[in-house]
Formats: structure tokens, C-alpha cells, sequence
């Protein structure tokens, strides 16, 4: 049986009736409905865009997996309510506890919901690279812009969740009878990242390294990285792939060439503008972008995508090493 074909069908977020009578302090947590997509394998899929009041923060995906012996989760969304409501849903399914957070990256769709699951007991595991951008700069500067946009979903009293476990490369662990493959993707979106392979299901939990059917965004990330990941990802073999945003992937070599033709496409077209020393307008605009112009998020990203890439390639060419 498809269980990901007849999963499609469901919501992915039902919002809970607001908070009885005028003196309410807060809004209602939301309630989050999860998707099946292999015999032990969830996921929870957001809304497409960026994050806003109106979604509640719910734009990126997040995962988990239950075994005999507790629960995994990959990723915890975007806000503290998404944690508890993720935490919730994943108590309609099973009585076990969730015993480990595996984060993908510490961007904040992804990570705010982590103190709902260090309350209930979780620990969280991600990259070492992690430690980098929690003491940056741009980790509070980003939560205090988080703060004034979302607000009430993300307030004063929303922190951000330090690893308990660091891992330096890929790694594994069981659980329940079940076998995780957490896969470092070696600098690619973010000099963190890692992907959650459960080798028994053949499911993969990829993080935003894979989109399906849809453009993805690039920025400025190690698109040559990049590509080094989902060569990775293809040697794993999974048969269903969740990504960071969008559907999940049960045709997993046509959207894993999509992502990669794209890649692919930005850095040898900016590659070539930037050797050339065509100035980036220029270049944008003579390139042909026909083949993936139909596609979600080319409106939103490409530019963004084709920028960021240019630059790179430029920094690329500048340390003596070709596109």
C-alpha cells in the first residue's frame, strides 16, 4: 500500500478554535496533523511561503519516527506553540516519549519549537558546526527580528536551544529496533547540516537539502557542497525522502535531479558571467531560464538564488578554484 499517496489527502495543520472569552492572554497553541509516509516514518508539512503571523510560523517540515523503545524526531519547526503541537500530535500517535531531537540546521523555522521538547525531556543532537552561529551575531539578531514579526508566536520568553550531543561527521544509533544514519552533509546549505536516514524504512528525513518538485533556496550556500550532498543522499537509496518544505518525495531520482540540474545550471551560467566579469545584471537577464521558470518559488528565489551563487563563484574564483 502507498501510504505516502493516501497520506496526501490530509491537512497538515488544523487551527485550533481560539481562546474562550474576550480576556484570553494568549492564542491557542495550533493543532498539527501528521502525515504517514512509511511504516514507522511522520512528518508534518508546512505551509508554503515565508513565515507570517497568518501561518503562525508554520512554513518548514518536520519529522518523526516511532520505535518500541521512544520516539526520534527530526527537526522542530518554527515556534514554541509548533514544538508543543508537534509534541501533542505525536501523542495521539504513540504513548512512547521522545527521546532525541535531531536538528538539520539551526535556522529558525527549523529550531524554535526545540524548548517545547527540552521541556518534555528530549535531547537534542546536531552538528558541531552548530556552536558557530549560536554565538554569532546573526543568531540574535535574527531572533529579535523573528520577535517583531511573528509576534505573539515568537515573544520574549522564546530562546534558543544549545545541542545537548555534538556530532562531528556522519554517525549512527539504534533505538527500538530501528537503525539511524545521521549523514553530515559536509558544508552545503549551511556548514551544518545533516540529513536522518532509518535504514529499515528506507526514509529519508533530508533537511532543506532536497526539495521536491520546486525550486529551491539557495542564497549564498556552497551550491558546490551542494551537489557533493546529494550525491550522498543518492548513495543512501531511500525510497521516500521528506524534505525541509514542500511534499514529501516518493519519486526520488526525478526530484533529486531537479534540485541537482538546478544547482548545476546556477553555477555554470553565473560561473561563466562571473570568469567572464559580466556584471550580474547582465548576466541575469541573457540567461535563458525557460526550463525552470513553471516551477514553484522561481519568483521568489531565483534571483535571490542566481545573486548568491554569482558571489560565491566569485569568492570561488578569487581563492584560485574553478565553478
Amino acid at each position: 500500500m502507498n501510504v505516502l499517496a493516501l497520506c496526501r489527502a490530509v491537512p497538515a495543520l488544523v487551527f485550533a478554535a481560539a481562546a474562550a472569552g474576550a480576556g484570553a492572554q494568549a492564542p491557542a497553541d495550533p493543532v498539527l496533523v501528521p502525515r504517514q509516509v512509511s511504516p514507522h516514518g511522520w512528518f508534518f508539512q508546512g505551509e508554503a511561503g515565508m513565515a507570517s503571523v497568518a501561518n503562525r510560523g508554520f512554513m518548514a517540515n518536520a519529522g518523526f519516527v516511532v520505535t518500541a523503545d521512544g520516539v526520534v524526531v527530526f527537526d522542530a519547526l518554527g515556534t514554541p506553540a509548533l514544538g508543543r503541537a508537534m509534541l501533542a500530535a505525536i501523542r495521539e500517535v504513540t504513548p512512547q516519549p521522545v527521546r532525541r531531537v535531531v536538528v538539520s540546521h539551526y535556522h529558525a523555522d527549523h529550531v524554535y519549537g526545540l524548548q517545547a521538547f527540552k521541556a518534555a525531556g528530549a535531547d537534542v543532537w546536531a552538528h558541531r558546526g552548530a556552536r558557530q552561529y549560536l554565538a554569532s551575531a546573526q543568531a540574535a539578531e535574527r531572533l529579535a527580528q523573528r520577535r517583531a514579526e511573528l509576534s505573539p508566536w515568537i515573544d520574549e520568553r522564546t530562546v534558543l536551544v544549545a545541542p545537548d550531543v555534538l556530532i562531528d561527521g556522519d554517525t549512527s544509533f539504534r533505538m527500538g529496533g530501528l537503525t539511524f544514519r545521521i549523514v553530515y552533509a559536509e558544508g552545503a546549505h549551511t556548514p551544518e547540516d545533516v540529513m536522518l536516514y532509518v535504514e529499515e524504512d528506507r526514509l529519508l528525513y533530508a533537511g532543506d537539502l532536497f526539495f521536491a518538485g520546486r525550486v529551491p533556496f539557495v542564497g549564498n550556500a556552497d551550491s558546490r557542497g551542494w551537489l557533493k550532498a546529494m550525491d550522498k543522499l543518492a548513495a543512501l537509496g531511500p525510497a521516500v525522502v521528506v524534505p525541509g518544505h514542500g511534499a514529501a518525495s516518493s519519486d526520488v531520482g526525478r526530484d533529486l535531479a531537479l534540485t541537482r540540474d538546478y544547482l548545476v545550471f546556477l553555477r555554470t551560467t553565473m560561473g561563466a558571467a562571473a570568469a567572464d566579469l559580466v556584471p550580474f545584471d547582465a548576466a541575469y537577464a541573457q540567461t535563458d531560464w525557460s526550463r525552470f521558470a513553471g516551477l514553484p518559488a522561481f519568483a521568489q528565489a531565483n534571483r535571490t538564488n542566481s545573486f548568491g551563487t554569482y558571489l560565491r563563484i566569485e569568492q570561488e574564483l578569487l581563492r584560485g578554484s574553478t565553478p
